[in-house]
């Protein structure tokens, strides 16, 4: 009877293909790459633009005409630069002559900045009751003036349960309590709105009104930290939360 070689033995090496394999890597000199399918230019550059003839921009941003693909590359290359095919959709299609990496670059710079100027508003919610006690008011207000002036919105909720249906009429007083405490930082975005059983409003940051604020108490960000280093963490998970 012929031996039969066992299953298992020494594992494949990378790059070998089938299991414990990859076959878009290369290992070795110059390899240690995947397959970059996906990794496609936003815009059909030099040889990659496929119309017969196009309508070329160039540097200046002055038109030059229409012309031949062909030709319009070997404008292209005159200038030392990239055709840049800019509106696919054009009949022809609109070219532009232009450093495409330096172009891609300034782009790039743009975008970054761009989205470090973005300013992502969150809204915080704070949790009351029709006849919640002093202490724990200010306690939740210290909390909505420091989500406030981190540039949050605050939503402040208050439900009723059971018998406390009967006590409506307090709980707006409250409501509107709160909304007075907190108009040094905020705008009322909504106005104190009943739905079924609970009661709620949503504050705003003012960004002039805080501007005076942090001008007004530059030690600001000192008495911020004492006020977290005071509450009790438990007590702050269960009023606050993001929506």
């Amino acid at each position: 009877m012929p031996f039969k070689k066992p299953f298992g033995g020494p594992p494949r090496p990378p790059g070998a293909g089938g299991p414990g394999g990859n076959k878009f890597r290369k290992d070795g000199p110059g390899g240690n790459f995947r397959d970059r399918k996906g990794e496609k230019d936003a815009f059909n550059v030099n040889e990659a633009i496929r119309a017969r003839e196009v309508r070329v921009v160039g540097p200046d941003g002055k038109m030059l005409g229409v012309y031949p693909t062909a030709q319009a590359l070997g404008l292209a290359r005159d200038f030392g630069l990239d055709l840049i095919e800019v509106s696919p959709e054009a009949s022809p299609p609109t070219c532009k002559i232009m450093d495409y990496g330096k172009w891609k670059y300034e782009n790039k710079k743009k975008t970054q900045a761009n989205k470090k100027k973005q300013i992502i508003v969150t809204v915080k919610e704070l949790q009351i009751r029709p006849r919640t006690d002093e202490h724990d008011l200010e306690v939740k207000m210290r909390h909505a003036r420091r989500f406030l002036l981190e540039g949050d919105k605050v939503k402040v909720n208050m439900r009723f349960q059971g018998r406390e249906m009967a006590y409506q009429e307090m709980g707006r007083a409250t409501m509107m309590k709160v909304s007075q405490s907190l108009l040094d930082l905020a705008m009322i975005e909504l106005e104190p709105k009943s739905e079924g059983k609970q009661l709620f409003m949503i504050l705003a940051p003012d960004p002039v009104k805080i501007k005076d604020y942090k001008v007004k108490h530059p030690d600001l960000k000192a008495v911020a930290k004492k006020d977290e280093k005071d509450e009790d963490p438990a007590d702050e998970a269960a009023d606050e939360s993001e929506s």
